[in-house]
């Protein structure tokens, strides 16, 4: 895929990371994924990294680099000298073109997002429309934050709707009301994200306050749109008593949950941090035991009925 992939100058475009095909844990059935670039929160455990920026980015594995000068001599900014053997890559120079990750065969140099239309995205997730159709899959657009851009979420799930797709969208919560209200009738299942129950927790490790993102989780259940509760959870962030019970509380003062799926921590984000050349907090934590992982469970079932599994 080119850096940039460009839409014809009257069509709507949106900067993304990735489309994944055939997932099965971002809603129901078969699903495609597009993953938006951009986001409000600093979470220290995101495992895209990646998905931070609005703007592309590239990664750069110097282990991969073989010392061809393609990069040197696509790059117009000078961003990639050798010496000695030693390739290095100055990122406060670089202008995120994406010629030198273009003509790099050994994957040292890789995009990190690119533009692309919302016909072009469409025509991709398309492709697999009866694999949708047998399993009750569809489209879901995720992040970053989809709410980031707005105007191309918007477009790409009408453009789904008008296919007939069920769409899902998974977010923050943390954007305007107006949004949430605006887009709501073209998202059949809303995958809302709950980080921490403690407001000052909240702010400490992402970023933001949480008291929008309650108000946004409470509108949408008033306005009859279904949702499952997606819960990060941390050891030593959040893996405690309270916050188990706040997951608990919270959903059960919503109407229409459908589920709370837990998202054990895991470390994967930390090599694409290091690739991108930022730092990842919390890349000392490791995987939780498995049974670490159902007692969680079992702690959240006793306060609430509503169904709780592993994403």
């Amino acid at each position: 895929m080119d850096f940039h992939r460009k839409g014809r100058s009257e069509e709507m475009t949106g900067t993304i990371f990735n489309i994944q095909k055939f997932c099965v844990n971002d809603g129901p059935g078969i699903r495609t994924t597009v993953f938006v670039k951009g986001c409000p929160l600093n979470c220290l455990w995101c495992h895209n990294p990646e998905s931070k920026e609005a703007r592309p980015e590239l990664f750069f594995a110097p282990e991969k680099c073989v010392g061809c000068g393609q990069c040197a001599a696509r790059c117009d900014a000078g961003c990639h000298q050798f010496d000695h053997g030693v390739h290095h890559y100055d990122r406060e120079r670089c202008v995120h073109c994406g010629k030198c990750a273009a003509g790099c065969y050994t994957g040292a140099l890789e995009a990190a997002g690119y533009e692309i239309s919302v016909e072009d995205a469409l025509a991709e997730i398309m492709k697999d429309a009866v694999f949708y159709q047998t399993s009750g899959g569809g489209l879901t657009i995720s992040g970053g934050e989809p709410m980031a851009q707005f105007a191309f979420t918007h477009g790409l799930l009408s453009a789904a709707k008008a296919q007939g797709l069920h769409t899902c969208m998974e977010t923050c919560g943390f954007a305007p009301r107006e949004r949430y209200e605006t887009i709501a009738p073209l998202v059949d299942l809303f995958l809302f994200d709950y980080k921490l129950t403690d407001p000052r927790l909240h702010r400490q490790y992402t970023g933001v306050p949480n008291d929008l993102i309650l108000e946004n989780l409470r509108m949408l259940d008033r306005m009859g749109r279904e949702t499952v509760l997606r819960c990060p959870i941390i050891p030593t962030v959040n893996d405690t008593p309270e916050h188990f019970r706040g997951i608990a509380e919270t959903a059960n003062s919503l109407t229409n949950l459908r589920e709370i799926h837990l998202e054990p921590y895991h470390p994967l984000g930390a090599g694409k941090a290091e690739r991108l050349g930022k730092d990842y907090p919390l890349k000392d934590l490791t995987f939780p035991e498995p049974e670490t992982v159902r007692q969680w469970i079992r702690t959240i079932e006793k306060d609430t009925q509503i169904p709780v599994k592993q994403a």
